[in-house]
């Protein structure tokens, strides 16, 4: 429970960001500064989240210690800060403020008229900016925090005129919980971060005490049982999204050849809202864009204007993110890390006609790789070739006992490596022309996909 007065942000000025280099902290930052906030910052690394930082004039120190913390009011820190932290001890010392990035975005979202919380195992990132750019392009001027860079706005976060505010609403930990939305947009439901959620039937729980403290709407895909469970009688307004024309809003004549990028009539209850033609691969994308839709729509956005500004939207950063073509080979990045995420890439990916599909791809934490072992096996089955590097452990110690290895003994033909430098050799090594590098996972593997890129460029000589 959070311990604070929710208004604690009109009796405090000066904040210390404990991670500010983090996607969530960061734009949480910006507004705060746009707001007229007195920020201070740190961060292990250098990134060029840092340098974005530190070009509003934002101080960041890239090492902790106490007295970082200066004379704020207020510290915030993310769930991956550790207790030890000398600067969260330094706070606590002082008997300051410390508060959790959820729980420091639950006070910012209140400050607004209108809170948007998008939410859902998978999706969350790509809606929220996708939702954010159709009421950007509506005329609608929302506040957006996003997890990741959406390329109309420059970043991931952006502080606009109107009473509105667009973000992500995490289940993990339910910090969702945290969130009072007048509008709730529930995606899907499925079993996922179970180190903490130990059960499915818990997950359900926690969307639908999310769903109980919407205020106002809730946009659920009426396609998903999980999700129709999670907000079955709870006596809010529902609007629903799908592929199935029993939903509110569902998409017609649909493109009929293999395409990489959905095309389709927009239906809202039986009535055409226009033609979408997306730039984002994917059936997932398509459902991603019909929840957005359903949502801006049931918000007053003009269907012509909402068709257009889906066809506009390209992507945000790690969502099959090109990086670059080298000699004919492709290098993409995509965050994908549980397995139906990592299947509808991996799906779109084998349609995109490349001679091969190379999938490097990075396990996230031991409890989901231990847990859902035969699930990635077959999804990771998908592509032409598996490259894999060592578990990335986040916050866990391996009390599963589970190791790459386990893994690659279930997808045939599939090799790992401990490094991503041997992990690139061995792509640059076997990869041809006409072939695509593609990163996969939450963790840092897309420093692999930039290792590639750097040595491709240094053997062109650029």
């Amino acid at each position: 429970m959070n311990p604070y007065p929710k208004d604690l942000l009109d009796h405090v000025k000066r904040l210390h960001f404990v991670g500010i280099g983090g996607s969530g902290m960061c734009p949480m930052a910006e507004l705060l500064h746009h707001a007229g906030y007195q920020l201070t910052g740190s961060d292990r690394s250098e990134s060029d989240t840092l340098d974005r930082v530190r070009a509003m004039g934002i101080p960041v120190f890239t090492e902790h210690r106490a007295e970082n913390i200066g004379d704020a009011q207020a510290v915030v820190y993310t769930a991956a800060c550790r207790d030890d932290n000398p600067e969260l001890m330094a706070a606590r010392e002082k008997g300051l403020p410390t508060l959790e990035r959820a729980v420091l975005l639950g006070m910012l979202t209140r400050q607004y008229e209108q809170t948007i919380g998008v939410s859902g195992t998978h999706g969350k990132t790509t809606t929220t900016a996708m939702l954010t750019q159709i009421l950007m392009e509506c005329g609608m001027d929302p506040s957006a925090i996003i997890g990741g860079k959406l390329p109309l706005i420059g970043g991931n976060s952006r502080a606009g005129g109107s009473g509105t505010m667009v973000c992500e609403a995490c289940e993990y930990m339910d910090h969702f919980f945290q969130l009072t939305p007048a509008v709730s947009v529930i995606l899907n439901v499925e079993a996922d971060h179970l180190d903490y959620f130990k059960t499915l039937e818990n997950i359900v729980k926690s969307f639908r005490q999310f769903a109980s403290q919407t205020t106002r709407l809730l946009v659920v895909n009426g396609d998903d049982p999980k999700v129709m469970e999670s907000v079955r009688g709870l006596g809010k307004e529902t609007v629903t999204f799908g592929l199935a024309d029993t939903n509110d809003y569902y998409p017609a004549s649909r493109n009929e050849e293999p395409s990489t990028c959905e095309s389709f009539t927009l239906m809202h209850k039986g009535k055409p809202l226009g033609r979408v033609g997306l730039s984002v691969p994917g059936q997932h994308n398509m459902l991603n864009a019909l929840a957005a839709a359903a949502c801006a729509h049931s918000l007053g956005a003009g269907p012509a204007a909402l068709c257009q500004a889906l066809h506009h939207f390209t992507g945000v950063h790690r969502r099959f993110e090109v990086l670059g073509q080298f000699g004919g080979i492709t290098v993409a990045d995509d965050f994908a890390h549980h397995p139906t995420e990592l299947t509808a890439t991996l799906t779109s990916a084998m349609r995109m006609g490349y001679r091969k599909v190379w999938a490097i791809f990075q396990p996230h934490t031991y409890s989901r790789t231990s847990t859902l072992l035969d699930d990635f096996a077959k999804a990771l089955s998908i592509p032409d070739h598996l490259i894999m590097t060592e578990i990335l452990a986040v916050r866990e110690e391996n009390v599963y006992g589970i190791t790459t290895a386990d893994l690659a003994a279930k997808v045939p033909g599939s090799v790992w490596f401990p490094g991503f430098e041997e992990v690139a050799g061995y792509a640059m090594a076997h990869a041809q022309p006409g072939d695509l590098l593609l990163t996969l996972g939450g963790g840092d593997v897309y420093k692999c996909a930039n290792l590639i890129v750097k040595k491709y460029k240094d053997s062109q000589g650029e």
